[in-house]
Parts: C-alpha cells; structure tokens; sequence
C-alpha cells in the first residue's frame, strides 16, 4: 500500500528519525532545524496544503566589505555601521551592470555539459508554492538511481519561473533539494546563475549552506556583507571577518571576529574553524589548532570550515548526519583519493557520482597509493577488469569485486565501477553464468546498445532476459503472459511483481495480460490517489520536471524494500508519457536489479 500524507505518497519519511540541522547553536534560528528537509524561509510565500511541516533551509553567511584597512573601527557603534555600509554601497553603485548585461529572473537555472536541460515550461501551469511544497518536504536523497540523475537535470534546468513566487526564491528552493540529495556543484551552479543583487534573505541562506558543502566559504564573500545586513547572525559576521582575512586585511577580520565572540562563543569549534580560515588569509599569522575531543556532532558549518582547511574529520562524527553529506565528501577536491573512495561509490549508487568518475578516482588510487590498502587492491581488481587478456580472468575481477561489497548500496556502486568493463567484454555464451550480472553492471551506466547484445545468450525467464526485457529501445513484440510468468517462476515475488510493474509502466504488454497478472501477484496497479492522479496527469501533459518530481515524492526512501510495485507502475508510466522514455527503462531495470 501507499503512505499517504495528504494524497501524496512519503515513503520512508519518518518525522522521529529527522536529523538535526547541520548548522551549530547560534547560527541558524532560535531552534536548530532538521537537516536533509527545510521548513519555511522567512521570506518564502505561504505554501500549498501538504505532508507535515518540515523544517527550513538553514542561515547563510555573508562576505565581507571591500573597504580600506582604515574603515568602520566601531562595529557595535549602529551610526558608524550604518555609515559604513552606505559609502560602502556608493563605491559599488560605480560599478553596477548595465542594464543589457543583467539577468532576467523569468527563467533561472544551468545546463551541464552533455545534459541538455529540460523545457522552459517542463513544470507546466502549477503554482510555485505547490512546487516548493513538494520539494521543501522531500525526503533526500531517495532509492533510484536513474530517478535522482533525473531529477537533477529537472532541478537544475534553465525553466520558467511559476507564478506565486519570485524567481530567486524558487531557484533557491532547487538548490536546497540539491543539496538535501548531495549535488553541492548543481546546486552552486543554479544560485549562480542569479545575479547577486538579486539574492532574497532565503537565497542568502541556502547559498551559506552551498559554500559550506562545497568547501569554499570565499564563495560567501560576494554577499557575505548582504547576509549579515538582512539576517545577522552569528555565523555571517564569521563570514566576514573569514572573508577579510582571505583579502590579506587581519586587521579588519580580528574585529569581526571578536564582534563575533562577544555576540556569543569564543573558544567554541565553530569559532575556531573560522579562525583558521581567517589565518589562510595572505597576510593572516592566525595558527589555529582543531581538536574534536567533546565535538558531538557534525554541521555544515564544522564539514565545510573542516575541508576547506585541511582538517581531518573523525569517521564517527559523519555517523551523525545524513549520506547526503558524505556524496558532498566524495565530490571534494581536497581530500585524498583514498579517503574519498568509499564515499564516491556510495554517492556512484545514488546517481551522484558516474561509472567515468569512479574509474578515474581509482586510477588515481593505484597511481598514489603504495599498494598496501584496502583501495589499492580494488584498483589492482579494477585494471584486470578492464585489461587482462583472459576473459575468464576479467570476469573473475569484476565479480571479486562485487562479492566484497557490504550490503546492496554497496553492491550497486560497485556494478557501476564495473560498468564499463562489463561493456568492453564481447558476448560469449561461455560467459552465460555470469551473463546476468554483467548486464547489470552494463545498464547501471546506461549501456543499453551494448547490453542488448547478450539477448541471444541470456536465458527466457533470467535476471538478465527481464533486465534486456525492460531496457530494449526498441521492442518488437509485446511480452507474453508465459514470457512474463517464466520470471515469476525463477524468482521471489517481489521481483516478479516489480518485473510486472515495469513491464506494465513501459507498455510492454497487452492491457489484459498485465491485469491477468497483476491480480495473480496481487499489485494494484489500477488503485487510484490524489499522487496517482497528479503523476499521471503530469504526464499526459507532458510536463516532465512536474512528473519528474512527484515521482521522486514516491520514492522517497533510502531503501528500495520500501518501494511499491504500483507507485513503480505510476512512476514508469509517467515518465514515460512525458517524453522521460529512457529514463523510465533504467528506473524499471534498477528496480529488478536491485530487489
């Protein structure tokens, strides 16, 4: 059965097991907020009735003025702040755009290279606050793959901007559930395509938290000023004296810092990480030394200052929050390709990190390290796997590989280590017993040409005849009832009923086939809801950003053993009918695959 919360499905959203805001005591609102779900900006329009409040995007910080070294010496003095601020506004009012150069907020987002973008109008007519809604109170980072990788591109892509509210506002609201799934780099890139001038109070929050999960607190100091003038927390005035100190003027980064202690701190971890930061500055003689002895928990602010500087952090302290912060983690350049390996195929399993990537890290692995770790030896099984002359002994790496993984995420990540090994190997029928997860491994990455090559070594009613089954661009026939029942008869009957979910979602069989089945497997892929009904409404209109996130509404959980088999159906069918075909394939071979 579905979990509703006002019609819309919330698998695996638990309010008791919410975790805490990343951000420390005194730099977020009175209350420390829940991580991976925001509640409200101050500044953000009231929302469209939806599941139970969740909380708010946590404050940002701001950068600091580009003011001599003889500028404001009283900052608790209001007249001389406010006087300060004004010159400091003037100066900068020389150097304004023009008006041809500025950008419109009508439509905001950004295009990676090689992901064309969704539609300007992929959102449809909906209003903006029932948008936010649906995303303020989504669950990340959720189960699918194939579904997070979409929902990305739908995130980030230049669209229109939906009436109800601003255009900032809504770009802001992106870029928080970017975060929330791990995307620090998609989210900075969708605040960046705002012009700063343009930044809202809820803007300047999320950009504090993108900073800090990118490990880059100087991309706070182009607004780090603004943040503290229109929020005035603690933490911006740290952002100001870091941002001073980094513009070699220690002077001026000691006052606000010290303004910052006698606001509330002092010795605190928060405080110092700041102060380190302060002293990388070109003329800071800061020397700051961070012990995590009665550190409890992690926060954006700690993860962020932490990498930034070159801080090791403690393995028990990321036990404390969300997987979303260990995709961040992954994605850093700071750290050593060692310790981001780990990190790098969880967030490979959750569409954060591609198959391309992960050879790569481990190349780097094998190139750097001096042979003796746990990583060196994956990257010794990964070069067989790719360049060893037996086939036999290819195969024989790839599949230690994925016997050593620890549980299913991880199993999962592996398959897309292997994935283009697995597609470099020619179809043999002596490799037919490890045909099944070597197609797999091949779809994880989307190889689906290469897969489809397997089709007349594979065996009716196998793992890898269903995943070619589901995966086939191009079908040339609808599949049996018998072919279908072949697959029931090997397998449980949750991978039956899911095989039946996509096969029904993909068109793949007659009307009457698939409801002869779905009443022997027992899936209700007829019920109806008021999530069923939006879903596929979306996807008849072709709005497919819309489509694409009321699906990740239902399936927001970590755990596919919580994904039904009809809101599999509805989400198929969907992002089918909205033009999201291949997407829609990979998400049904996931499924399967990771059942």
């Amino acid at each position: 059965m579905l979990l509703l919360g006002a019609g819309i499905p919330a698998l695996g959203q638990d309010a008791q097991d919410a975790p805490e805001s990343l951000l420390p005591p005194g730099f977020d609102q009175p209350a420390p907020a829940p991580v991976p779900r925001p509640t409200r900006a101050p500044d953000s329009p009231a929302p469209a009735p939806a599941p139970a409040p969740a909380p708010a995007p946590p404050p940002a910080a701001a950068p600091p003025s580009g003011d001599s070294e003889a500028a404001d010496r009283q900052p608790d003095d209001p007249e001389a702040e406010a006087a300060r601020r004004a010159q400091r506004a003037a100066q900068l009012a020389r150097y304004d755009m023009p008006d041809f150069a500025k950008r419109s907020t009508a439509r905001i987002g950004a295009v990676a290279w090689g992901n064309p973008g969704f539609g300007a109008a992929s959102f449809g007519p909906a209003d903006g606050r029932y948008l936010q809604t649906l995303m303020r109170r989504l669950d990340a980072p959720i189960a699918s793959r194939w579904l997070s990788i979409a929902l990305r591109r739908a995130l980030m892509s230049p669209v229109d901007t939906p009436r109800g509210v601003t255009g900032p506002d809504f770009a802001a609201e992106r870029a928080w559930l970017l975060l929330r799934m791990g995307e620090p780099i998609a989210a900075r890139a969708v605040l960046q395509s705002v012009d700063v001038e343009n930044y809202t109070p809820k803007m300047l929050q999320v950009a504090m938290q993108v900073a800090l999960a990118t490990g880059d607190p100087a991309a706070l100091c182009p607004f780090a000023e603004r943040g503290a003038g229109r929020i005035g927390a603690r933490g911006w005035r740290l952002a100001e004296a870091m941002c001073a100190g980094l513009a070699g003027r220690p002077q001026r980064a000691g006052e606000l810092l010290e303004e910052a202690t006698r606001r509330g701190g002092g010795d605190d971890i928060d405080t110092l990480l700041a102060e380190k930061v302060v002293g990388t500055g070109s003329r800071g003689q800061r020397a700051v030394t961070i012990e995590w002895d009665g550190v409890g928990e992690l926060t954006a602010w700690r993860y962020g200052l932490a990498t930034a500087t070159g801080v090791e952090i403690p393995d028990r302290l990321f036990a404390t929050v969300g997987p979303q912060v260990r995709y961040w983690y992954a994605l850093s350049p700071t750290p050593e390709s060692r310790a981001r390996a780990q990190a790098a195929e969880l967030a490979a399993a959750n569409g954060v990190f591609s198959s391309v990537g992960l050879v790569d890290l481990y190349g780097e692995i094998e190139e750097q390290d001096d042979g003796n770790s746990d990583e060196a030896g994956v990257a010794r099984d990964l070069r067989r796997a790719f360049a060893s002359a037996d086939a036999d002994d290819r195969v024989a790496a790839m599949r230690s590989l994925w016997n050593a993984a620890r549980d299913e995420r991880a199993r999962y990540g592996r398959l897309v280590l292997t994935a283009r090994a697995a597609a470099a190997l020619p179809p043999s029928p002596e490799l037919r017993d490890a045909s099944d997860m070597l197609i797999a491994s091949m779809l994880t990455a989307g190889f689906a040409g290469r897969a489809q090559a397997w089709r007349d070594i594979v065996e009716r009613g196998s793992d890898g005849w269903a995943m070619l089954t589901l995966a086939d661009p191009a079908p040339t026939a609808p599949v049996s009832y018998s072919d279908a029942d072949s697959y029931r008869a090997n397998f449980d009957r949750r991978k039956a009923q899911l095989f039946l979910a996509g096969l029904a979602g993909l068109g793949r069989m007659e009307a009457q086939d698939a409801q002869r089945m779905a009443r022997a497997l027992d899936v209700e892929i007829g019920a109806e809801n008021i999530w069923t009904r939006e879903i596929n409404a979306a996807g008849r209109r072709d709005e497919s950003a819309h489509a694409t996130l009321l699906a990740a509404v239902g399936m927001q959980t970590h755990d596919w053993s919580r994904v039904t088999p009809a809101a599999l159906f509805h989400i198929v069918a969907s992002l089918r009918a909205a033009g999201l075909e291949d997407y829609a394939r990979m998400i049904a071979v996931e499924a399967i695959t990771r059942a």
